[in-house]
Parts: structure tokens; C-alpha cells; sequence
């Protein structure tokens, strides 16, 4: 017998540095391969991408922390060191952007490069190494990719967008998929480390004096999402989880109370880092800017008052793909298009999955009570997902299905609609009795998402046995509510499918809605 509750596996396969997936062939459609090679303040990152779509896959993804800004206000020059390091760290990404036969590679450089006198010289170096042109970003222009990055990597963003790297912090109002005009400081972690001789307490002081120069978008933050951007804060995010004990390690869309973040912030300041819970998680030449960070992040609550802190895991390099995007491909959905590709990918038959879309839409236009526009996106990615588990063993298939959802590399959700998308898969394999779900998914989804779950599972626990999960049979089977019970029609000609079985299931669903259901025949 299958565990009758499943197991949350707290996978990192989807941010591990030396995720690669088996086929780098892109799907119809896309373009090739692309890299993006970001050359920053304190680390030297390579990310290689399955091709230039709405949500784009990372094939390869690899930093080296060279700290390049390590000293740059102090002494206006890049450590020789650091230099050395960042043109050998850009070596090796040069030699495996060619295994990977990658013809398309964007270098960009930032706040380091930009500020110190030898960094024309270090560019130079660089282009030499990598037989390629490098953009030298300017403060406004990295404003603007990392708030572009957020309109890509997350649903109707609201709020300001703080990109915090070595040398600075950028700060850009974004709505929907307008972005502001951002403002550049010199807040980032190595920068603020030396402005300050390594004291907090004067970093503090130092953080309050230059985010004066952000009042536009600070006062614009209230009441609003504050978007998380950098390494250092999703350092912090990290051991935030750890400390709270939570149960999905998925960095992106992580969200968070300023109350809670206030105490949390405090806490990192006063503690010794080495004593932190699930340091060890945090590479050593980061651990020391994690005090800077935090003392930014508080400035930016306490000045700003957002209604939530939401961490991403996109930026300048998910932003810059963004805007090489088609009008049309950017206003594409990046849950839905993640979600057709993990169909295409894994399901028997790729068109029993959209036709699912169709099929669940009437039933839920019978319904009383209104579905939003955002659970019915959830709804429909569900019904793509639904059929990736069908590999493994029929007693893991709903386990193995909770797993691959939750800690998917999604763009365009938040961790509750993650729990909904991954309870949905389990209850479709596993049944929809509300005791068989894991308790940290179901309090992670809230009443009203694990309800839709159930919903949604119920409606799957149907549609299987009668389409056998292949493409054409379910537009001819018609399922709603009618007269004030579940009614599933089946055409004559497949009245043999009507049985015990498929009739318990069709109960099963009503008894979701508080209904009866029934069968009809012809």
C-alpha cells in the first residue's frame, strides 16, 4: 500500500546551481539556447536558458563570488584579486557556453565595473576572455531590467522593486507591466560594508541618509508588495524559512509580514551569524553582508510600510529576455505556458490536458458562487499538470505528482497557488478525503484554495476514467450541475463505460459541492 499522506520532499532542483535539464532541445516555438553572463559587484554568474519565451527555463546556472565591488568606495579600484578571480570565473563560462553549443550570449556589468577607474581596463580584459561585447549597465538602466525581471516573474505585480547587489540598490516603481523611473544608491552589501569601515550601527545611518533620495518611491510603497531582489536578501529569505520551519524551500514568491520580517531582521543584526539556523546553507563570502542586507530591508519597511515583502528569484536577466520578447509573447501567462510545457513533456497525451481546460470551464459556469480570475488560471494549469505524474509507480504516481509541482521552476505564482497546484495533482491520484492531505500544504493554501483543490482533484477523478487520458473523448461528455445535482452524459455508444466505479466518482465529485450525482445514458 501507498503512504496515505504524502510526503513533501523539500527539493532544490529547480535553483540548484548545477540544475541541467536532460534535453536542451527547445520546445516548437521557442528559439534556441541563450546565456546571459552577469558580471556584478560580488558575484560573476552564468545562467543558460532553454530559449527566449514567456517563461524561460534555466538549462545551467552557475556564480562565482569574486567581490569586484569589495573595496571599490574606499580605494576607487577593483582588488586586484577579485579581478583575477572574476576573468577566470568568465573563462570557464566561456568554454561552457561552447559545450552547450550556445551561440547567443548577452554580458552585462554593473555597479563595480561602472564606479572604479581600472574597470575600463578590467572590461576590456573581459571582452578579450569572452570574445564578446559586455553592456556597462547604468544605475537606471539596472532599475529598469530588475523591475522588468518582476513583471515576468510574477502575476499583476503591485509594488516597488529593490534590486540589491554588491555596489548598489536600485529602486523603480511597477504596476502591471509599467515600470517607473528607478533611482540608484550605493546600498549594496560590499559598497555599504566599506562605506561604513564594517560598523552596522554606521550602516544604518549611512542606508537612512541616501534612501531619502528614493521619497518618490518609497512613498508610493504603502500599503503595497515590496519585490525582493539579490542574492543577500534571498540569503535572508532562507534562513527566515529555516526559522519558522517552513515547508516549501522555493525562494521565489516567497512572501512575508513586515512585523514578522522587522523581528526577523533585529534578530540577524544583534546575532552572531555562525550561531544562525541554517547558515551553513549560506555560502561564506556572503555570510558577512547578511547583517548589511538585513539593515537595508529594515530602512526600506520602516520608511516605506509595504503590506508584504515578496522575494524574487528574477531580475536583471530574466528582465533583459523580457524585453527581447514580442508584444504578443510577453502578454502570454508564464504559469500557463510553464504548465503546457511540462504537459508536452511528461503527459500520455498532450491534448487531453488542454481539452481539460474546456471541460472543467462548463462545469464551473454551472456552479453557484464565482470563480476569480486568478483560481481560474490555477484551474487550468491544474488540468495540464494533471497527467505528469503517470510514470512512476500507480502507489507514488500522487506523491510523485505533489513533489515535481511544488518545487517546480513556475513563474507567475505565489507559494499558496503552489500548494493548490500541488494538492490538485495529489487528490486527482490519491482521492479528495480531506484528511490525506499534508497539513503544511493545506494551511500554505488557506480555506479557499484547498476547497478549489478538492474541486479541482474531484473533477480530475472523473474526467480519467472515461477519456483514459487520451485527446477527443471528453468534448462529448458533457459534465454540470442540473437541477440541482452532479450530471455526468455519456453518448450511447459508450454506455459501456457506465459502471460502480465511474458512478462512485461522480458522487465522490457531488459530495465535494454538498450534491448528489448521476449518470445519463444516451
Amino acid at each position: 500500500m501507498g503512504p496515505s499522506r504524502p510526503h513533501l520532499t523539500l527539493a532544490h532542483d529547480a535553483e540548484r546551481p548545477d540544475a541541467m535539464t536532460p534535453d536542451p532541445t527547445p520546445f516548437a516555438g521557442q528559439t534556441a539556447p541563450v546565456a546571459i553572463i552577469d558580471i556584478g559587484s560580488n558575484s560573476v554568474r552564468l545562467v543558460a536558458y532553454d530559449g527566449l519565451s514567456r517563461a524561460p527555463t534555466p538549462l545551467y546556472n552557475e556564480k562565482v563570488l569574486c567581490g569586484l565591488g569589495r573595496s571599490v568606495f574606499s580605494t576607487g579600484r577593483l582588488n586586484e584579486d577579485s579581478v583575477q578571480r572574476a576573468l577566470t570565473a568568465l573563462r570557464r563560462f566561456r568554454v561552457l557556453c561552447d559545450t552547450m553549443r550556445i551561440e547567443r550570449i548577452e554580458v552585462l556589468a554593473t555597479a563595480a565595473a561602472r564606479d572604479a577607474a581600472n574597470g575600463p581596463a578590467f572590461l576590456d580584459a573581459a571582452r578579450t576572455v569572452l570574445g564578446r561585447d559586455i553592456h556597462l549597465l547604468s544605475g537606471r538602466r539596472e532599475a529598469e531590467l530588475s523591475a522588468l525581471g518582476v513583471v515576468s516573474g510574477f502575476y499583476a505585480p503591485d509594488g516597488v522593486v529593490g534590486d540589491l547587489g554588491g555596489g548598489s540598490l536600485e529602486l523603480v516603481d511597477v504596476k502591471g507591466v509599467t515600470v517607473g523611473q528607478g533611482v540608484t544608491m550605493p546600498l549594496g552589501g560590499l559598497a555599504l560594508q566599506d562605506l561604513s569601515e564594517s560598523s552596522p550601527k554606521k550602516a544604518r545611518k549611512i542606508a537612512r541618509e541616501h534612501l531619502k533620495k528614493a521619497e518618490p518611491q518609497l512613498d508610493t510603497l504603502r500599503g503595497r508588495t515590496f519585490y525582493a531582489v539579490g542574492g543577500t536578501w534571498r540569503a535572508l529569505a532562507r534562513l527566515h524559512q529555516a526559522a519558522r520551519g517552513y515547508p516549501l524551500h522555493v525562494m521565489h514568491g516567497y512572501t512575508v509580514e513586515p512585523s514578522d520580517e522587522l523581528s526577523f531582521l533585529e534578530m540577524v543584526e544583534a546575532t552572531e551569524t555562525a550561531t544562525l539556523q541554517e547558515v551553513e546553507t549560506i555560502s561564506e563570502a556572503r555570510r558577512p553582508l547578511l547583517a548589511y542586507g538585513a539593515v537595508v530591508l529594515e530602512e526600506i519597511i520602516r520608511a516605506g510600510r509595504p503590506r508584504e515583502i515578496a522575494i524574487s528569484a528574477f531580475g536583471v536577466r530574466e528582465g533583459l529576455l523580457f524585453e527581447q520578447l514580442d508584444r504578443e509573447t510577453r502578454a502570454l501567462d508564464p504559469l500557463i505556458v510553464s504548465a503546457q510545457e511540462l504537459n508536452v513533456q511528461r503527459a500520455r497525451s498532450p491534448g487531453h490536458g488542454e481539452e481539460l481546460r474546456a471541460w472543467t470551464d462548463h462545469f464551473i459556469t454551472t456552479l453557484d458562487g464565482p470563480e476569480t480570475a486568478g483560481e481560474r488560471r490555477l484551474r487550468h494549469a491544474a488540468c495540464l499538470l494533471s497527467d505528469i505524474g503517470w510514470r512512476a509507480h500507480p502507489d507514488y504516481r500522487g506523491e510523485q505528482s505533489l513533489n515535481v509541482i511544488a518545487n517546480a521552476a513556475f513563474a507567475g505564482i505565489d507559494h499558496p497557488g503552489r500548494a493548490y497546484l500541488a494538492l490538485s495533482g495529489y487528490f486527482r491520484h490519491e482521492g479528495v478525503a480531506p484528511e490525506k492531505a499534508s497539513p503544511t500544504l493545506r494551511a500554505l493554501a488557506g480555506p479557499r484554495l484547498f476547497d478549489r483543490a478538492r474541486l479541482i482533484g474531484a473533477l480530475l477523478r472523473v474526467a480519467f476514467p472515461v477519456s483514459a487520458g487520451m485527446a477527443g473523448p471528453l468534448a462529448r461528455m458533457p459534465l454540470s450541475v442540473e437541477d440541482g445535482k452532479v450530471v455526468l452524459r455519456l453518448p450511447l455508444q459508450w454506455e459501456a463505460l457506465n459502471g460502480e466505479r465511474l458512478l462512485n466518482r461522480v458522487r465522490g465529485l457531488a459530495r465535494v459541492i454538498g450534491l448528489d450525482g448521476r449518470i445519463d445514458v444516451g
